[in-house]
């Protein structure tokens, strides 16, 4: 390996990152792969994957605990082993690791566990990590692409420990609290906060934003606040965070509401207000790379960055930060620079995905985005309730609403709130990829019953079709 000049370099292995380096052998290049912490990076071991085990855990203790009332199934008394909660979250997270490493093996990827520097526009200097031995120092390749991520971020002053927590601790605190404060409402803060009480922790959450879920749409956010604050979560909007301190055993925040002081007491505060890209510390200034004024590294419709050898992909170059999204866009790299693509990429089939319960999906413009560009649009939305799998399967939470321009019906939107939506948010994103219209959403028959009936009946109601509603 030390004599290997590589037609691409990768560095991270998260989703852009790992399927980029695959795809990219598949078009025939030799690849490496720099990881400084575990293979499948932030997504597979610290983000997506453990964290929708905690979810499933906490939704299944959701099922058991009203599994009395509902179902006519009679249940003792609850033990709660909390620890062995987090232990099978870790384990998907582990099974998942040794997964890519397989799939790296499997295409002949070279994959190195070292921090990386970028030497020069084709050299990428390698220093150890923690308990890895380093085998090389350097590397060499033809084109090195960026796929280090995002990191946690904190207010000003704020240290995780003491009871503080970022999403990141939370995944291996295996110490249930009961209270807990979440600062912000954004994906990560509402999973955590719906985790938490789902196992009976008392949990508020606090968002600066006149609305959870700042920027989606303002009938979805405030179906999910009402959701919420069904299940117990006292939820304070247009709150914003002041400071932090002690107050004996418990950790204390102050936050203001129109110029007005509050203090806030609980066991533990989770922070979850945004993710920084990695882009520092990894040389790309030397080198020519600009960043803006966010640290996202600044990137052409071909992903190449202002030093032509250098490619960047996922959040470290724009948001939304979404594994997804840097999956599609690490395949759309290596394609591109392998000349089997046209440059370009739409974000605008990129879904936004929140995994709490009820769950929330959204692809494309919502109601208001569309009126502000200037599109006349029909809507149609059909709440869960007139769905019969919905009634018999207990899960009417929520509705569906599609929007779609009103000239030509194309559906150029949608947003779901209920359970499953992010499976069911699939189904629009495939019609939006082809320019459906509610007119072929409409009529194609969806069966029954399923919690998919839902888009065929928005479909059909922004037409002044409905049946069942």
């Amino acid at each position: 390996m030390p004599n290997t000049r590589y037609d691409l370099a990768v560095i991270g292995s998260g989703p852009g990152g790992y399927k980029a380096a695959i795809r990219a052998t598949q078009l025939k290049m030799k690849v490496a792969v720099v990881e400084r912490d575990r293979a499948g990076g932030v997504c597979l071991n610290w983000g997506c994957i453990p964290s929708k085990s905690l979810l499933n855990s906490a939704e299944t203790m959701e099922t058991i605990r009203g599994a009395g009332k509902e179902h006519g199934i009679e249940v003792g008394d609850i033990t709660l082993n909390f620890k062995r909660v987090i232990e099978r979250s870790r384990e998907a997270a582990a099974k998942l690791e040794k997964g890519v490493r397989y799939l790296f093996k499997k295409n002949k990827i070279d994959f190195f566990e070292a921090n990386a520097t970028v030497g020069d526009p084709h050299t990428i200097k390698l220093t150890q990590t923690e308990g890895k031995p380093l085998t090389q120092d350097r590397i060499e390749a033809e084109k090195i692409l960026i796929a280090a991520g995002s990191g946690e971020r904190l207010f000003p002053g704020m240290k995780v420990g003491d009871g503080v927590l970022t999403s990141r601790e939370a995944l291996v605190y295996d110490r249930l609290p009961d209270s807990m404060i979440v600062i912000g409402a954004g994906a990560v803060g509402l999973e955590f906060a719906y985790f938490y009480q789902a196992f009976g922790t008392k949990v508020t959450v606090v968002e600066l934003e006149k609305q959870m879920l700042p920027g989606m749409d303002a009938e979805i956010a405030e179906e999910l606040r009402r959701a919420f604050v069904k299940r117990g979560i006292k939820v304070m909007l247009g709150h914003g965070y002041k400071a932090i301190g002690r107050n004996g055993d418990l950790v204390t925040v102050t936050v203001s509401e129109n110029g007005k002081d509050q203090t806030l007491d609980a066991e533990s505060v989770l922070v979850a207000v945004g993710r920084s890209p990695l882009s520092t510390a990894i040389g790309l200034e030397s080198v020519g790379v600009e960043l803006d004024r966010g640290g996202f590294v600044k990137v052409d419709d071909s992903f190449r960055t202002t030093c032509p050898s250098i490619y960047a992909i996922g959040d470290v170059i724009r948001p939304p930060l979404l594994a997804h999204k840097a999956s599609a866009e690490g395949i759309a790299a290596v394609e591109i620079m392998a000349g089997v693509r046209q440059p370009g990429f739409d974000l605008s089939i990129i879904p936004a995905c929140i995994y709490c319960e009820p769950e929330v999906a959204s692809v494309g413009m919502n109601e208001a985005q569309a009126k502000e560009a200037g599109i006349e649009v029909k809507v149609g939305k059909i709440p869960f309730r007139a769905v019969g799998k919905a009634v018999a399967v207990n899960h009417t939470e929520g509705f569906v609403k599609l929007v779609a321009s009103k000239q030509y019906g194309e559906v150029i939107g949608c947003q779901i709130i209920g359970h499953g939506a992010t499976d069911l948010i699939s189904e629009v994103m495939m019609g939006k990829a082809l320019e459906a219209t509610t007119i072929e959403f409409g009529k194609t028959v969806h069966p029954h019953p399923t919690m998919s009936e839902a888009i065929m009946e928005a479909a059909l109601a922004a037409d002044g079709e409905s049946i069942d509603y």
